[in-house]
């Protein structure tokens, strides 16, 4: 069957369930569907569209991949820089993939505005998008929040802030400019990852949330939706990945929330018999790269303690080394382990520089951060090792870490959590290097 007037194609796409539209879009002319492609609204899933409540702020998409997020952000800015003259903010994990998903990729807002006939002007030296009737969209990356320290904005569109390397300090930043205008909203379009700054978004009384399923987007065809359920259906990461639940516990984890918890404590009393400073250098230097986890543990009688999580982001090697220095003085320590794959010869350097009497040990890392982290989380479970206080960011990326080798917690590297296990490998060693007999 042919449809030659859109609105009538329209009106029978909405009559339909999505297999129905899948399967007479199948059928359809290529010119019917590129004028039905730009009805967005038509054929969409209710969690791509704005939500109609009164009074909120903050828009947060959860959805598995292929659901249509970007699609859906795209055609909601879209549509506001045509309404009035208003400022906008596209805040991606780096400029690179603002640049590429949001604004150039197939589903960006360049895309768009070619299907509604429209041209928009795209400055990619200046990161800037102007509609002809003077809105104008800014990009911005998630990995220097200062980018985002001053500039006001009516609307912002963050995509996959789960990728972001320093989400929290973005965020704020963010939502502390978003005071244009009378009403001035966000949307936040991301695949769900356990990361505590989602469940502070979500569990906001401003918030309104949506998502959906990968297997809801019509323009998916049948037989990926097919492969992939097969493969991942009933698997922790389909329901993460396709499904778009938030897995509150990676399934496997070393550190499961029920064994932090288990192991929280106070101090203990009589101080520790010895304390160290795990480093685990960034690979880059200054904003942008990855934190610098700077970890204290300490060791009194048979048990270790996490003492503090010190750790930094977007400092320069000289400003991580010297907030390393800060640590030990403040935990009365002169020794400080630090990975020298990335990074650990400036730690080195520039405590010895600087001449604070620091006994600097720099370790190689043979294995993987995982199989390094197994034998302390062992400790852990036995009762041996405590933390002593809540140290959140540290428990999401230890939570984050599987039996078997991979990483799926907040950020791209488990900078804080390898940090602590360094501190702790080295404090469980004996110091004749072999195991000792002790008299009871």
């Amino acid at each position: 069957m042919r449809i030659d007037i859109p609105q009538e194609a329209v009106r029978l796409l909405l009559s339909m369930t999505p297999e129905e539209r899948r399967e007479w879009l199948s059928k359809c002319s290529p010119e019917t569907i590129l004028l039905i492609d730009a009805a967005f609204e038509a054929w969409s899933a209710k969690g791509q569209i704005a939500p109609t409540a009164e009074g909120w702020r903050v828009w947060l998409m959860m959805a598995g991949r292929g659901f249509g997020k970007t699609r859906a952000g795209a055609e909601w800015i879209y549509r506001l820089g045509w309404s009035r003259p208003v400022r906008i903010a596209l805040v991606a994990a780096s400029i690179d993939e603002a640049r590429a998903v949001m604004v150039e990729g197939v589903s960006g807002l360049l895309r768009v505005a070619k299907r509604q006939r429209h041209k928009l002007t795209w400055e990619p030296s200046l990161g800037r998008l102007t509609w002809p009737r003077g809105s104008v969209a800014q990009l911005y990356s998630g990995d220097h929040p200062d980018g985002l320290r001053g500039p006001e904005h009516h609307f912002a569109w963050c995509d996959e802030l789960a990728k972001w390397r320093q989400a929290e300090a973005a965020w704020d930043n963010l939502q502390m400019g978003l005071r244009a205008g009378i009403r001035p909203r966000a949307l936040v379009t991301t695949t769900p990852r356990p990361m505590a700054l989602l469940d502070r978004i979500s569990n906001d009384q401003w918030t309104v949330v949506t998502g959906g399923k990968s297997a809801k987007n019509i323009n998916l065809p049948r037989n990926f939706i097919d492969v992939m359920m097969a493969t991942y259906g009933g698997t922790r990461l389909g329901a993460q990945e396709l499904d778009g639940e938030l897995i509150a516990q990676a399934e496997g984890s070393l550190w499961p929330r029920e064994l932090i918890e288990r192991s929280r404590c106070a101090a203990p009393d009589g101080g520790c018999d010895r304390i160290l400073v795990g480093v685990d250098p960034p690979a880059g230097a200054g904003a942008g790269s990855d934190a610098c986890g700077i970890v204290v543990a300490g060791l009194a009688g048979e048990r270790m303690y996490v003492l503090a999580d010190e750790s930094v982001e977007g400092l320069s090697p000289e400003g991580w080394a010297n907030r390393v220095a800060a640590a030990a003085a403040r935990w009365n320590t002169s020794q400080v382990i630090a990975e020298a794959n990335n990074g650990g010869a400036m730690v080195q350097s520039v405590l010895m520089a600087a001449d604070l009497g620091l006994q600097v040990r720099l370790v190689h890392a043979s294995k993987g951060k995982v199989a390094r982290a197994e034998p302390i989380a062992l400790r852990f479970e036995t009762g041996r090792a405590l933390f002593a206080g809540s140290f959140p960011k540290l428990e999401a990326e230890l939570g984050g870490l599987i039996a078997g080798g991979t990483y799926e917690g907040p950020g791209r590297s488990p900078d804080r959590a390898d940090a602590m296990v360094w501190a702790m490998t080295v404090l469980g060693e004996t110091r004749s290097g072999v195991p000792r007999v002790r008299r009871l």
